[in-house]
């Protein structure tokens, strides 16, 4: 058996989408996208319009088995599926719930699928959070919002008691979303991104640098924010990586910058699952500290516990067939896949 070294909480991935695992290796787009529009209008919008609740879970079973062997036990997912709303987020949180990995859903609001996809993205937020569910109610982005959309999502989080989780300032061209939000956020807001953001809001600002830095919306200098956390946006849930790539940023724009700080970042994402600081996970290396971890690579948990009970070993999930849920996901991918073509 290999040593192991330090135990610490569970990690938390504060910004993801789940389904967005079976977007790897999907064939290009019709043309290059080289705006941050053109990103969401070539690749992002066509997986969200192809989805099915097949694909959203056996993505999620997925999402969520790469967390746990990354020792992520807690994510806070955002999801959109314009061609499958009702009960998408049941799925996510069934998904999760089977491999042991906690989660915060919430579906993605947005007016560019009509309004009465917008009335169903309402919809579901209010049936699943209504229905016990955790979580808050999403947004896109206020540049896909019109003013009354903006209006309902902003009063049904109200009437739920919850925050709203939502995309903010990630490129210029939502740079008015400081704007549009100031008197409508709260402490329970989950904003991420706010690259471009010309103010602070209230809520808790979500940095997700490798996302960034793949669709060349700039740095969004999360310093200058009082409350932010880390996420991945969809890009796998490995928060060490995404630790070490938002040091080696902030280091890039102000050499100064101590590894403590953004471990705070890291740590901040259980002020929104609380949970997550009782679970444990025992990792390959010692000591679990920012110095070490900012400038070591391969670091791996060899367990990993959730509400108390073992979900990963060494010899891999507990609950789940690891091998039967890449499979299912490699063939949920392909047909994914082939609906962009149609």
């Amino acid at each position: 058996m290999s040593s192991i070294g330090a135990t610490t909480p569970g990690l938390v991935c504060a910004h993801h989408h789940l389904y967005s695992v079976l977007a790897r290796g999907m064939p290009a787009p019709p043309r290059t996208a080289r705006t941050f529009p053109e990103i969401l209008e070539l690749v992002w919008w066509r997986v969200d319009r192809a989805l099915d609740l097949e694909m959203v879970r056996w993505g999620t079973m997925l999402g969520a088995l790469e967390a746990l062997e990354a020792g992520t036990t807690a994510i806070v997912d955002h999801h959109s599926s314009p061609g499958a709303v009702d009960g998408s987020l049941d799925v996510i949180a069934q998904a999760c719930a089977e491999v042991g990995v906690r989660v915060l859903c919430c579906y993605e609001v947005t007016d560019r699928n009509g309004a009465d996809g917008a009335k169903a993205g309402l919809a579901e937020n209010e049936r699943f959070l209504r229905s016990g569910g955790r979580g808050l109610v999403g947004a896109h982005a206020a540049f896909t919002l019109s003013d009354e959309t903006l209006d309902a999502v902003c009063g049904l989080a109200v009437d739920l008691g919850v925050g709203v989780h939502v995309h903010v300032a990630e490129d210029p061209v939502d740079a008015a979303a400081g704007a549009r939000w100031a008197g409508r956020a709260d402490e329970r807001w989950i904003l991420a991104h706010a690259v471009h953001l010309e103010r602070a809001l209230p809520g808790t600002v979500v940095h997700n640098p490798r996302s960034n830095l793949n669709n060349a919306v700039g740095y969004g200098r999360p310093a200058r924010f009082d409350r932010v956390a880390l996420g991945t946006d969809g890009i796998g849930a490995d928060m060490l990586e995404e630790f070490r790539l938002a040091f080696a940023l902030a280091r890039a724009h102000d050499v100064a910058t101590s590894p403590e700080s953004v471990w705070s970042w890291l740590a901040a994402g259980a002020e929104l699952v609380p949970e997550a600081r009782d679970d444990r996970v025992t990792w390959s290396y010692e000591p679990m500290e920012p110095w070490h971890l900012a400038y070591s690579t391969g670091v791996r948990p060899r367990r990993v516990e959730v509400g108390g009970e073992t979900v990963l070993d060494e010899q891999g999930p507990t609950r789940v067939d690891a091998a039967e849920i890449r499979a299912r996901a490699a063939e949920q991918a392909a047909r994914l896949h082939a609906r962009l073509d149609v």
